[in-house]
């Protein structure tokens, strides 16, 4: 198992502190949420809890993922780190192609991209973007990401696609590695895409039964894909788990890398000292351990 600390909701210069201290602490790495704004109104409910409503207030600090993940790595060594998810079809692909190339140069290839589809209908009217389309466009960015960040270095590349078409080019820098890209969700188009197209799957915060039935249908899913046989990570974070067997068994059930919040599991002060005392006390409690 690989041990994945959860950046939400964490100003951006308390997670450079943050970063070192888990490095030191053996975690795998950091994962950030993206969120562009706070709409004041939004016209769907949240699909995460009970009654549809945010659990966050609007000042809650959500830094850029891509700017921050370049900051820690900056500042770090061995730690990768990752986004979960990537709001991916707000974004035109080769620009974000063109950024995540960097990050993996600049951090010596320890970036992986997770993405997903963004639920409010403000943030795509206020980016000028389509909803309705967002889910092919996601496929076709999900292909771009990937041919540019290949792990082949500068290439040319062409795309031909419904919704974004472009002549051959070439990026550069670009990674000597293939940049992972993983895909969130638990609907069953968001499994089926994880499955077809993605190196990997991200959960959202749920209990272990419900993450348990996520990884058996997207083992399902991916034989019938003929991909059984590839890499593909499964990214979880369980809502209802804090010891060491608890997470041996969500491994069991096919989990690879574990997203954890210390600091809400021991309900530890929210400062940057209660936050890093309690990823310690984590790492020599269960990581340790395991």
């Amino acid at each position: 198992m690989k041990w994945a600390l959860s950046g939400a909701m964490i100003g951006a210069r308390e997670l450079l502190e943050l970063a070192p201290a888990a490095e030191e602490a053996g975690y795998h790495s950091i994962a950030l949420p993206d969120s562009v704004f706070y709409p004041e109104k939004v016209s769907a409910d949240y699909p995460y809890t009970p009654d549809g409503k945010r659990m966050w207030p609007a000042e809650m600090p959500m830094p850029d993922p891509f700017i921050t993940m370049s900051a820690m790595a900056a500042v770090t060594e061995r730690l990768e780190f990752s986004t979960n998810v990537l709001k991916l079809p707000l974004r035109d692909p080769l620009l974000t192609a063109k950024q995540i190339a960097t990050m993996a140069v600049l951090s010596g290839n320890r970036i992986g991209i997770g993405v997903g589809l963004s639920w409010i209908p403000e943030e795509f009217a206020f980016t000028r973007t389509e909803m309705r389309t967002r889910g092919a466009r996601t496929d076709e960015a999900i292909e771009i990401i990937k041919a540019v960040c290949a792990g082949n270095g500068p290439e040319w590349v062409e795309y031909h696609g419904k919704h974004y078409d472009f002549d051959r080019l070439m990026i550069s820098p670009a990674p000597d590695r293939p940049v992972p890209v993983y895909v969130g969700g638990h609907s069953e188009p968001g499994l089926r895409r994880a499955a077809r197209a993605g190196d990997g799957w991200i959960s959202v915060n749920v209990p272990a039964d419900q993450l348990k039935v996520a990884i058996g249908r997207l083992a399902e899913l991916r034989a019938g894909y003929g991909r059984s046989e590839l890499p593909f990570e499964i990214d979880v974070s369980p809502t209802d788990v804090g010891d060491v067997a608890g997470y041996r068994e969500i491994e069991s059930a096919g989990a690879t890398i574990c997203r954890v919040t210390p600091w809400r599991i021991f309900d530890a002060e929210q400062t940057t000292a209660g936050r890093i005392g309690a990823l310690r006390r984590f790492a020599d409690e269960v990581i340790a351990k395991y």
